[in-house]
């Protein structure tokens, strides 16, 4: 694994156990597309790709027959296990790279990306996530996008940059993490320069979102 997905594996298992503490709910916007995407019957198999403490893969437990959860930070992943065994819901759980995806082709009808887009580098390994994402992808399959943005009201800036966001542990440590802050305009174009196919996209509460096919 090369430094930059190194530094995140490892500041993502610096700073797990509390990160997830903070972490307990799903984003309404991906309970809107979960539930949009299944309106006609549950999903085969759904990816949570980032899937940090495994809230996002317990929504879709609730709407696919298998779902798996990939993450870089082996911390975050035994939080989702945790998580997993207190609330009863099952998932495969597994660690990875989101540009190296460890599955076959065709494989998940259902996917969610969001929140882990934006702690890629560089550009090139941002776009290469997402044409694995369409090579995960079936036919018929349908995937939520998500990564922040300059819209955010933290950011007063046009142009996407690079920059680190300090998580503050309990104690007052301070530990920072690497994100490329999208502008609207990049974020299509990124989508556009991978092989997915863009079905419509917004944003939302300082996010970029966009939910796409693989064909």
């Amino acid at each position: 694994m090369d430094e930059p997905r190194t530094a995140v594996r490892e500041t993502y298992d610096r700073i797990a156990s509390h990160f997830a503490s903070t972490r307990e709910y799903p984003w309404p916007e991906v309970e809107s597309f979960v539930t949009d995407a299944t309106a006609g019957g549950p999903a085969t198999r759904a990816l949570d790709l980032g899937c940090g403490n495994g809230r996002h893969v317990e929504l879709l437990s609730g709407h696919a027959d298998d779902v798996v959860g990939l993450d870089v930070s082996r911390g975050l992943l035994d939080e989702a296990t945790t998580r997993a065994t207190a609330r009863g819901f099952d998932a495969g759980l597994v660690q990875g790279d989101a540009s190296r995806l460890p599955f076959v082709d065709d494989t998940f009808d259902l996917a969610v990306y969001v929140a882990t887009l934006h702690h890629l580098a560089p550009r090139e390994a941002r776009v290469e996530s997402l044409n694995e994402l369409a090579r995960v992808l079936t036919s018929d399959g349908r995937a939520l996008v998500s990564a922040w943005s300059t819209a955010h009201d933290t950011f007063d800036r046009d142009e996407g940059f690079d920059t680190t966001v300090d998580w503050t542990l309990p104690g007052g440590e301070t530990v920072p993490r690497y994100y490329h802050i999208y502008s609207p305009d990049e974020f299509d174009a990124d989508l556009d320069a991978s092989s997915l196919t863009v079905v419509e996209s917004e944003i939302s509460s300082g996010n970029c979102y966009a939910v796409v096919t693989g064909v």
